[in-house]
């Protein structure tokens, strides 16, 4: 996992976070949230509070404890740690079993910081027509916001049934996801978004037309258990292969390009030199 770390403050909290740009997320520290929702600056007992917490959720038979997970940032000592981190839709339900009036605060303070989803869940379309609106603002034609929007629904279903069929864990769906991806395009995901000069942007937000088609077409996998997914990721992943090189061999050009909708690089300064005058 590459990580890019960062602190964020809510109110006189600092709240550690840790970018994964293979799941496309930032993971928050989940002690730090317990510290802000509480209003706790003694690290210890906000610590101890969250060790109570998480195991009368267990009892309870809640599975927010356990879906947290454990990544490496910088304790207050200044060593790396491997503390509790969960993402931020964990940390919604986490912060509902919290009584605090700093709940709805630290809502809207993740929706800036990290996960606009909170406010969409109420109301999906809500996202959509963001989306939308982002794209055309943007410069995206209309025939590409569509063919988003569509492969995005795709990419949904896929999910979906991956979830009914026996692909469980986050990991196995960045698996099936990579070998997909490098099927039809002959490079993994995190090769197309170097290709293209990403680092935290999502990959599909900055792909052409072609690139996106070709994508939803290699995502139609139906299949049952990891190792069977395994098979129809490379088969249909194949058949988008196929197909990208009729479509290059027409065209004369590659699909997988370095073409992006990244705004341009200010230009460098550049510092004119001066004449030999004989000044020092």
């Amino acid at each position: 996992m590459t990580k890019e770390e960062a602190l964020v403050v809510f109110e006189d909290f600092k709240i550690r976070r840790v970018y994964s740009e293979k799941a496309e997320i930032w993971y928050f520290s989940v002690i730090d949230i317990i510290a802000a929702l509480t209003g706790q600056t003694n690290h210890k007992k906000a610590k101890s509070y969250w060790t109570t917490l998480k195991n009368r959720l267990k009892n309870e038979g809640s599975e927010v404890g356990t879906n947290c997970d454990r990544l490496k940032m910088k304790a207050q000592d200044g060593k790396m740690r491997l503390p509790d981190v969960a993402d931020p839709e964990t940390l919604l339900r986490l912060i509902q079993s919290v009584p605090s009036p700093k709940a709805e605060p630290i809502k809207l303070w993740l929706a800036k910081v990290g996960y606009e989803r909170i406010q969409d869940m109420s109301d999906p379309v809500r996202s959509l027509d963001r989306a939308r609106q982002y794209w055309q603002q943007h410069g995206r034609s209309e025939k590409w916001i569509q063919q988003r929007m569509m492969g995005q629904e795709t990419r949904n279903k896929l999910t979906d049934y991956w979830k009914n069929h026996d692909i469980k864990e986050k990991d196995e769906y960045a698996i099936l996801t990579n070998i997909v991806h490098r099927e039809w395009s002959g490079v993994s995901v995190k090769q197309h978004k170097q290709i293209k000069g990403l680092k935290t942007q999502n990959l599909r937000d900055h792909m052409s037309e072609a690139e996106l088609i070709l994508t939803a077409l290699a995502e139609s996998v139906q299949a049952t258990g990891m190792p069977e997914n395994i098979e129809a990721g490379k088969e249909s992943g194949a058949i988008s292969r196929k197909a990208r090189l009729e479509l290059e061999q027409k065209t004369g050009r590659g699909i997988v390009t370095d073409e992006n909708f990244l705004p341009p690089a200010p230009p460098k300064r550049q510092l004119k030199k001066r004449a030999d005058s004989g000044e020092s």
